[in-house]
């Protein structure tokens, strides 16, 4: 028999340590081999017990859990799922914590907390062994962050003046899940302003990803926001998708449109990226450009291949830099991908090719 995963919970609610130790307990391949009350408890368990995964609140007395997950991550890295309240200020901070490193994050439900983290338990259990395989790296401070990524190669500043006529012909469809938040940052910090549209499928409940659109948009020249169904999707903008819904692209005469809907789960997600790309594929075809990017799973490598073959040229994160290679390594199995690449040089790849496709345009004129 494997190892089991080694997990400690640190929680200042006795009720959910001893819930969510149950439910740890409850599997074959993992056991709750300690839990603690606060993070200057948890840090001389992790010492003593060197456990694979911790399980790590975020609002705890003495030093909260991004203050702790902060100091873990330069010290002594390793996976992290954080356990997050559903609420404004708790989706600010689990989007923090994602940025300082944790590998993914559960919600816990706002009412109704034993029966509600027993309702979660498949999704934890299943976050606990992405986290036990992800890639995990130490965290840098925020001056340097943007040359950690996989090479040490620091951000080109975005460019300017890149496309003008041409960006409102193309679409570039990014999919992500496990890692995806940091990854997607990455991507978009170097894009221009006057970038093609880009409409995005993260993997993330409901509640969070108005947060992470907030803080994209923040830190990127183009303007990045949630999908509302029926707008025109724009260039020099980026649109994600609302978590528990469904988003595709649609036309209307000229125009690229949103679509957000109530569609069933597909690959068991929603969003899905199997979805958005999809419908890339019908719609916008040989205009299309597709990055995969870290997560776990297959979800959109079937239809990255689709996109391919309507005529989109593809990018695909390659393994050391991802999280979890799992969606990627699934895209390039399926001969979904044009090139693979690491994180790092996936956006500088992307303006290089749109700047040739504008050079050729203006040299037709």
């Amino acid at each position: 028999m494997s190892k089991k995963i080694r997990v400690v919970v640190v929680d200042d609610s006795a009720l959910v340590r001893s819930l969510l130790a149950e439910i740890i307990n409850r599997q074959r391949d993992m056991e709750c081999v300690g839990t603690a009350n606060d993070p200057l408890v948890a840090r001389e368990m992790i010492r003593e017990l060197n456990p694979d995964v911790i399980t790590l609140d975020v609002e705890m007395p003495r030093m909260d859990g991004i203050d702790f997950l902060g100091r873990l991550m330069r010290l002594r890295p390793m996976p992290v799922v954080m356990i997050s309240t559903l609420t404004e200020r708790g989706a600010e901070v689990t989007m923090k914590a994602l940025e300082l490193g944790a590998v993914d994050f559960v919600a816990k439900p706002r009412v109704g907390l034993a029966s509600g983290i027993n309702e979660l338990a498949s999704l934890i259990v299943d976050k606990i062994r992405v986290a036990a395989v992800a890639q995990v790296r130490r965290s840098a401070p925020r001056e340097v962050a943007a040359s950690a990524s996989s090479g040490g190669v620091a951000h080109p500043a975005p460019a300017t003046a890149l496309l003008g006529r041409l960006s409102t012909e193309k679409l570039i469809c990014i999919g992500a899940s496990t890692g995806g938040t940091e990854a997607i940052r990455e991507v978009l910090v170097q894009m221009p302003a006057d970038s093609p549209a880009i409409v995005i499928t993260q993997h993330m409940p409901p509640g969070f990803t108005t947060s992470f659109a907030a803080r994209l948009n923040g830190l990127c020249q183009i303007t990045v926001k949630e999908a509302v169904n029926g707008e025109r999707i724009l260039p020099g903008h980026a649109y994600i998708a609302p978590g528990g819904t469904q988003f595709h692209v649609a036309r209307s005469g000229a125009n690229y449109v949103a679509v957000v809907d109530d569609g069933a789960p597909v690959n068991r997600h929603k969003p899905s990226v199997e979805v958005l790309f999809k419908s890339a594929a019908a719609v916008v075809g040989r205009n299309a450009f597709g990055i995969m990017l870290t997560g776990m799973g297959n979800d959109g490598a079937a239809a990255m291949k689709v996109m391919k073959d309507a005529g989109s040229y593809n990018y695909v994160q390659d393994e050391a830099s991802c999280i979890v290679f799992g969606m990627p390594r699934e895209a390039i199995a399926h001969g979904a991908a044009d090139e693979v690449l690491p994180l790092n040089q996936i956006a500088s790849a992307l303006i290089t090719r749109l700047r040739g496709a504008t050079d050729r345009l203006h040299h037709r004129i």
